[in-house]
Formats: structure tokens, C-alpha cells, sequence
């Protein structure tokens, strides 16, 4: 039996990535001739933290030294920028009603790469607190997010699902064992390979084949 859902939270319960992809380019804008090769290395690289990002852009796109204040202050700025939307962007499709109808049957958790305060704040801001049993963000990785999920209520890996939108959620739901389900939007490539478990282009496709997805996920 499956015995709680974990759901990433950017481009899950949250019309977030967009505004994730902005920030990025505006905080590098002052490097045009890499600005486009950075926003391709922040898309292909979804679900990890920003400062991991950072650090891996400074080393291997821009070829300079990063310090700890600078990284700092990029990720304050990404943090104003990223404040600006956060707060009122849409939901997911079927985002809210998935999360109030499942934290009624089962205990659902975020685990997110937003560094893990922050997340916080915008759980709380945005009335979600009431349907999570438990909100983790970096700067832990998400592979490490679930096992200490696992550890924390003594679960096995398949008794808990991960939905995620990117390849590091589905490469951390792998690593651990967990079952997975990927979301792609309608208008979007897959990246996920063949042996993702399942994939919906929103939570009310997720809702309406709840049964059916848990039924072969746990069979």
C-alpha cells in the first residue's frame, strides 16, 4: 500500500518554472554572449538548488571564481525577483484540489530544491501549510530529502510516490527506489525515459486516474 505522496513543488503545485527561467536570465544579463548558454544549463538542470547552479556557471560558463558574499548576493536577488510573482502565480491545474483531496486519505510532503526557509515562506503565504505533513528544500538534495522522509516514519521506498517535472526528481526518486510519476506539460517534450512509471500533463489528470495510477504504481 502506498503510504504517502512527496510532490516537488516548482512546476508541480506552482506555474513557477517560467519565473524561475526569468530570474536567471536577468541575473546574468550582464554576460550576453552567455546568458542564453546559462538559461539552457538552469532549464536542463531543474530541481537542484540555485547555488549549486551558481557555483557550476561560475566554474563552467563564465570560467571565474565565485565567492561566498557574491553567491549570496545572487541568491538575494534571485529571492527579490523570484518574490515579485511567487506569491500570485497560478497553481498547477488541478494543484489545489489534488492537495486537499490526497491530505485527506494519505500524509503529503514538498520536496523542493528552493532553499528549504524560503520554501517555508511561501508555503505559509500561499495557505498551503494545511495539506502538508512536512515541507523540505535544499539545501539538502532531493535524493537526501526522501530518504530522510523514509527514515524520519520507518516507510519503505515503495510505499511512498514522488511527482516531479524534471530529470533530477525522477534521477532522486530512482536512486532511492521510490515509485515516480513525471508531470509535462501538454505543450512540451517528455525528458523522461521510457521507464518512468507514469506521466500526466497535470494534477486533474492526475486526480482523475488516482486510482488507476496508484493501482499499477504498487501492484
Amino acid at each position: 500500500m502506498l503510504k504517502a505522496i512527496t510532490l516537488d513543488f516548482d512546476g508541480v503545485i506552482l506555474e513557477s518554472v517560467d519565473i524561475k527561467t526569468r530570474a536567471f536570465r536577468h541575473l546574468f544579463k550582464n554576460y550576453p554572449a552567455k546568458v542564453e548558454e546559462i538559461v539552457r544549463f538552469h532549464k536542463g538542470m531543474a530541481g537542484i538548488s540555485r547555488y549549486e547552479k551558481f557555483r557550476i556557471i561560475y566554474r563552467n560558463i563564465l570560467h571565474e571564481s565565485l565567492t561566498e558574499s557574491e553567491a549570496e548576493r545572487l541568491g538575494q536577488e534571485f529571492s527579490t525577483f523570484v518574490g515579485r510573482d511567487i506569491y500570485t502565480c497560478p497553481f498547477v491545474p488541478g494543484a489545489l484540489e489534488f492537495l486537499k483531496c490526497q491530505s485527506s486519505r494519505l500524509p503529503v510532503f514538498i520536496v523542493s530544491g528552493t532553499p528549504e526557509d524560503e520554501l517555508h515562506d511561501i508555503v505559509t503565504r500561499r495557505d498551503l501549510g494545511r495539506y502538508c505533513c512536512g515541507v523540505y528544500g535544499s539545501p539538502r538534495p532531493k535524493e537526501a530529502l526522501l530518504r530522510a522522509i523514509l527514515t524520519e516514519h520507518h516507510w519503505q521506498p515503495s510505499e511512498i510516490v514522488f511527482v516531479g517535472d524534471s530529470m533530477t526528481d525522477f534521477e532522486a526518486a530512482d536512486s532511492v527506489g521510490v515509485h515516480f510519476i513525471g508531470r509535462v506539460r501538454a505543450d512540451e517534450a517528455s525528458p523522461f525515459p521510457d521507464s518512468a512509471q507514469w506521466v500526466v500533463p497535470d494534477l486533474k489528470h492526475l486526480t482523475d486516474q488516482w486510482d488507476s495510477v496508484v493501482a499499477q504504481l504498487v501492484r
